[in-house]
């Protein structure tokens, strides 16, 4: 007889969820909703205005000590000693054979205190393997309980976001961060984010939470701000080409292979992979990450075949409609001698060979949008 399934997780977020009538879905393991008023709209909103996510379903990992540089040096491919206090940076955990155990971010506290964001279902993984591979004075923690997050996302984040806060928003730069307060409670404000807009990413305590979410709605009415889901985060991470584990990176792949090599440094010195991510830099990849549009009628979807030259080069690791270019487009990994810009390929959609081509990445560059 089969054991009955676990008991989804809940947000702090949820009752406010199902208030505003969300679609709620099963992601890992989480009760998540993934469209309120609908996909299209708050992606909309997201790109024009303002939008706002719980992402309270990220993990939240803590390293200390006086050698928690030199663990997070060791566990991770960037270089966090280039880090100021109040800077993050967006890293990888890697394993031996240089494939991803996790994508993350990585913020520096203090000198000997560094806040990592890792993904919802890696959270336990990515701790056990820090924990394993713990060779410093340093501890590690599993930090997830004490955080809520929430991502104000848009052109209209930091004026939104601002009427809460008397941290001048202004100021944090992309990929930095401030602790002070949000409508009386203590919070960390980042400027990052997981939709290719401009926005800032709040860590509070859960019991902040659902009062912050209900006063950043209240704030943002003035710009339209719309409760944005799963499906609308899905959507704008595509058109910005930021890569989603378990779809476009895993532990079978490399980030030479992933156009991420822009976060491995090789001359900090030794790290977990870094023996396999330099043969692999000096013998070359066998296959990269590509993008690409559809040119005939059907949508690549994830995990369908992608086809060339007749012969099969791989599947779509993420795949759909763009809103905001009204096409469909999508990532898979091709053969690397296959792997240039303007290719014809061709998308199994239901048995039969839709043609594509393929394209560069991002998908749609908001800094370039802004200034047309």
């Amino acid at each position: 007889m089969a054991e009955p399934a676990a008991p989804l997780k809940k947000t702090p977020l949820n009752a406010a969820h199902r208030r505003l009538g969300a679609r709620m879905v099963d992601f890992g393991g989480w009760d998540m909703p993934v469209q309120y008023s609908g996909m299209l709209e708050e992606h909309r909103a997201v790109r024009e205005r303002v939008g706002i996510f719980d992402v309270s379903h990220m993990g939240e990992l803590e390293i200390r000590g006086p050698e928690a540089l030199e663990l997070v040096n060791w566990v991770t491919c960037n270089d966090a000693s280039k880090l100021g206090v109040g800077q993050a940076q967006y890293s990888a955990l890697l394993y031996e054979n240089g494939g991803f155990v996790d994508d993350l971010l990585v913020h520096k506290l203090a000198a000997d205190h560094f806040f990592l964001c890792v993904n919802a279902a890696n959270q336990d993984k990515d701790h056990q393997h820090i924990a394993a591979n713990n060779r410093f004075d340093a501890r590690v923690e599993n930090a997830g309980e004490r955080y809520a997050q929430l991502a104000v996302q848009g052109p209209h984040a930091l004026e939104t976001l601002q009427k809460l806060t008397r941290v001048a928003l202004k100021s944090i730069r992309s990929y930095h961060f401030m602790d002070d307060v949000v409508s009386g409670a203590t919070a960390r404000i980042a400027r990052t984010g997981y939709t290719g807009e401009d926005g800032f990413e709040v860590y509070v305590a859960p019991a902040a939470a659902e009062r912050l979410w209900e006063e950043i709605l209240a704030a943002g009415a003035e710009f339209g701000i719309k409760p944005c889901g799963l499906g609308a985060r899905n959507t704008l991470r595509l058109e910005a080409a930021l890569a989603l584990y378990g779809n476009d990176i895993d532990a079978g792949t490399t980030p030479w292979e992933a156009g991420l090599g822009w976060i491995v440094k090789l001359e900090k010195g030794d790290f977990l992979g870094r023996a396999a991510l330099l043969k692999q830099k000096q013998h070359g990849v066998p296959r990269r990450l590509t993008g690409f549009e559809m040119t005939g009628r059907g949508i690549g979807r994830d995990g369908y075949e992608v086809w060339v030259d007749g012969d099969r080069g791989g599947r779509v690791t993420s795949g759909g409609p763009s809103p905001t270019l009204n096409k469909n487009i999508g990532l898979c990994y091709l053969p690397s001698g296959l792997a240039q810009t303007g290719r014809t390929i061709h998308i199994m959609v239901r048995g039969a060979p839709i043609s594509a081509v393929t394209v560069p990445t991002p998908f749609v560059n908001r800094r370039k949008m802004r200034s047309t």
